[in-house]
This record gives C-alpha cells, structure tokens and sequence, in this order.
C-alpha cells in the first residue's frame, strides 16, 4: 500500500517486481548477452550490444584503464546492466532499485576500492606523489594532501549519490505528475486534463533520456578515475 510519494522506494512494497527479483534477473541477462560472443553463430541482438560496446570503448581508450586487462568488459557490461535497471523503474508497479544508495553504492564503490588496492600494489611511491601537485608553495602541501586524499575518499559517495539523486528525482516528480492527472479526470476542465497528459508523456521520454544518460555518466567517470592508476 502506498502513503505517499516516497513510498514507491520501500521495497517492502507489494509491487510487481521487487529489488531483489530485478538484481537477480539483470544479473543473469547480462551474463547471457556478454557470454554470446562465445556462441557458435551470433545472435540478431548482437548488434546493438556493439552499440553500447563501442560507445564505452570510446571513452575507454582515451584513458589508462584500456592497458587494465578486462576492464573495458566490466564497464561495457556495467553500462547495459545501469541501462536495464534505470528503465526498468519507469515500468508501472516495478520497483526502482538504481532509486537506492545501497544498490549504487555497492557498484561504485567496489570498483573504485579496486582502483585503488590496485594503484597501490603496482606503484605505492606514485600514488602517494599524486596526492600533492607539483609546483605546490611549501607551506600549503599538508593543507593540498588532505583536500587531495578527502576528494578521492568522497568520490565513491559523489558517484553513488549522483545517480540515486537523478533516479529518484525523476520518479517523484513523475508521481505528483501522474497524481495531478488522475485528479483532473475528475475535477479539472479538459483543457487542465490534456495539458497533464502531454507533460506526463513529454518527461517520461525525458526520463527515459536520464536513464541512459546516467548510466553513461557512472561508467565515464570511474573511466576518468583510472586515468590517475600508475602506469
């Protein structure tokens, strides 16, 4: 049962599909299309799994993470995977799992850490260098090492927040859209009534834009993020 606009983020939720299903179901999509590339004849859907392949492969290559070995497989299949969840919230009674921190903080903040521990196993002296830039006055270096090494702690929180903030954002105002219509079959002209109509139909394509563009933005800035990985 729903009380008010922000219980459509309760996965306790009697809903059609719930957070755990979807995890589940996507998963094992996203094995099952990435694992085609191994079949005797490819599939018909094979080509615009290429799409989305390439698009990732083009902000990848312009990056270090392209000398990380099967790192652009996990970015492409983290691309499709964001892609599926995010639209699958705009499915009436599907519950919206990319709308929780923990769902985004748990793809987010694995890969970072793995940046990281890798970082520091392959070249801990860089790193370390890193944290404080050249051409620095002497006096400021303790102040630019803790701002440097607070801005790298954050950016797991940064990258999870923005996508639950944008996803979220977009369902409610979809809610109240979608509440102010129903009320004007009843109580509104009907100029008032298709007015609401059209701007409900105009941000659910507008949203189905976010969804993908949100995805492209996670998986673009944990790119840029391996560009500062020691070579």
């Amino acid at each position: 049962m729903l009380v008010d606009i922000f219980s459509s983020f309760d996965d306790n939720n009697q809903v059609f599909m719930s957070l755990y299903m979807l995890m589940w179901v996507f998963s094992l999509a996203s094995i099952m299309i990435f694992s085609s590339s191994y079949w005797v004849m490819s599939p018909r859907y094979d080509i615009i799994l290429k799409v989305f392949k390439e698009t990732v492969s083009a902000q990848i290559f312009r990056a270090f993470g392209l000398n990380m070995g099967g790192f652009i497989n996990v970015l492409a299949a983290l691309f499709m995977f964001l892609i599926f969840m995010n639209l699958s919230g705009l499915i009436p009674y599907v519950f919206s799992s990319t709308s929780h921190l923990a769902v985004s903080l748990s793809l987010g903040l694995p890969l970072w850490l793995s940046l990281i521990i890798s970082a520091i196993f392959h070249n801990t002296s860089s790193v370390v260098a890193g944290l404080l830039p050249m051409g620095a006055p002497a006096p400021l270096n303790p102040f630019l090492v803790i701002i440097k090494t607070v801005s790298i702690l954050v950016r797991p929180i940064t990258l999870s927040v923005r996508l639950t903030a944008n996803m979220s954002a977009g369902h409610i105002v979809l809610t109240l859209i979608g509440n102010y219509m129903t009320a004007s079959f009843f109580m509104s002209s009907v100029f008032s009534m298709l007015m609401l109509v059209s701007i409900q139909i105009f941000y659910t394509i507008f949203e189905f834009g976010i969804s993908m563009i949100q995805a492209y933005i996670f998986c673009l800035l944990i790119t840029l993020y391996s560009d500062e990985h020691p070579h």
